[in-house]
């Protein structure tokens, strides 16, 4: 199998979004919870469009949403088995069984991934940030439809994908993320195929609005509220406003089920504590003279996360191609995405 590797630091998002309603309400927990073997749990009943957690306003919409018409343009492929099933999934603070939506089958791990372009041609895989989704892609998928065949996908613990709890077959530590992108890529572009990631060369501290999910209690708690889970996460990366219903797509994973934050607090975790280790891997791999697949960067200039210091250099130490990308941030797919999706096609060429 071989790999091109097409490294944007464009995981992208906005600056700031518009204040919703839950700014503007105080905070109210209910519990309701059934005993017996199907033991279950909602908070903010009321407002809440599933199983777990949720915070008053947290209701995303009664009707068809960007989110419901991006699902229905994908699928789900089956890809890493389930290890260590321990039974029903239960929340880690008050240890009630979690709903349906919460729990992960019992075999193999279900991926939302969205395609575009003809089998036939070559492929293209393209893979999110945290803690973003696939959605983020749905702008350049177009572009690089008509030459390739592309696909992105929801990460374990994002999107649609499966969001299993820690301890209940899916720990996400690192190890375990790179197990589980070995067997998705073999279920989906088990031949020559074109990666898009975005990765660093030596950036492995998490941004404060990620570090602190990494925090016992806090990571706990916050990773429950949508607006801290995502918009905190989106809008302190670049230059970018983002519109209210686009918002809501990323809002909508940590609004419908518990799941959703308790992945983000246990993937925080896993990289605050293992991300350097594995950048710095990934520098050597990337700097040894046995790495022969061809690799391009792509750099936002605007990125509020990420220094643009020492790139440079490292892209001649490395001999890697270079892009700059002066008015983009850090997540440029989401307002650049077209763009975004030319500059791919003319790199993997």
């Amino acid at each position: 199998m071989a790999t091109q590797l097409g490294i944007p630091s464009i995981q992208f998002l906005p600056r700031f979004l518009p204040k919703c309603r839950s700014n503007r309400h105080k905070i109210g927990l209910r519990i309701r919870s059934k005993l017996g073997e199907d033991e279950q749990y909602l908070i903010d009943a009321p407002v809440s469009a599933g199983d777990g957690f949720s915070f008053t306003g947290g209701k995303y919409s009664d009707g068809p949403s960007p989110s419901d018409e991006w699902r229905a343009q994908g699928k789900f492929v089956k890809a890493h088995p389930v290890y260590g099933y321990n039974g029903k999934a239960k929340d880690p603070i008050f240890g009630l069984t979690m709903g349906s939506g919460s729990q992960s089958s019992t075999d193999v791990f279900r991926w939302f991934c969205v395609e575009s372009g003809s089998s036939s041609n070559p492929s293209v895989v393209l893979a999110h940030g945290f803690p973003s989704q696939a959605y983020s892609y749905r702008k350049v998928l177009p572009v690089l439809s008509q030459s390739y065949h592309a696909t992105a996908f929801d990460w374990l613990g994002f999107g649609f994908s499966d969001k299993p709890q820690p301890k209940y077959g899916f720990d996400y530590t690192l190890d375990e993320y790179t197990a589980a992108f070995e067997s998705l890529i073999e279920a989906i572009a088990p031949d020559k195929f074109s990666l898009v990631i975005q990765i660093t060369d030596k950036h492995a501290i998490l941004p404060s609005t990620l570090a602190l999910f990494s925090n016992f209690l806090l990571g706990e708690i916050f990773s429950q509220d949508p607006l801290r889970a995502s918009d905190k996460a989106l809008m302190s990366s670049g230059p970018y406003a983002m519109k209210e219903e686009v918002a809501m797509v990323y809002r909508r994973p940590y609004l419908t089920s518990g799941s959703s934050g308790f992945a983000l607090n246990a993937i925080s975790r896993a990289m605050k504590k293992d991300l350097k280790a594995y950048v710095q891997s990934m520098r050597e791999v990337l700097l040894s003279e046995s790495w022969k697949v061809p690799t391009s960067i792509c750099w936002g200039m605007r990125d509020r996360w990420l220094s643009y210091e020492g790139v440079e250099d490292f892209c001649k130490v490395s001999n890697k191609k270079l892009l700059e990308l002066p008015m983009a941030g850090h997540h440029v797919q989401e307002d650049f995405g077209e763009e975004l999706g030319r500059i791919i096609s003319e790199i993997i060429k």
